[in-house]
């Protein structure tokens, strides 16, 4: 399921139960609580490292259909 517009991603870096560490791991979520919950599901017994809220990059095309891109260029 793509995420809605009400969500945010989330960029983890965490220890496995193993002792490796991962990094640049991207969740959505309504909220960090929602994301580290996600994240514990796949990740079970990880500890949690860093955790940040990745802003949208910005995007001139953002919120506009396929006519208004087009049109200035016919």
């Amino acid at each position: 399921m793509p995420p809605s517009s009400s969500t945010m991603k989330f960029g983890f870096r965490i220890r496995t139960r193993h002792g490796l560490v991962v990094e640049h791991l991207m969740i959505h979520g309504r909220d960090e609580a929602d994301a580290e919950r996600k994240l514990r599901q796949i990740y079970q017994h990880c500890e949690i490292l860093e955790c940040s809220v990745m802003q949208p990059k910005f995007s001139p095309t953002a919120g506009k259909t396929v006519e208004e891109i087009v049109s200035p260029i016919s």
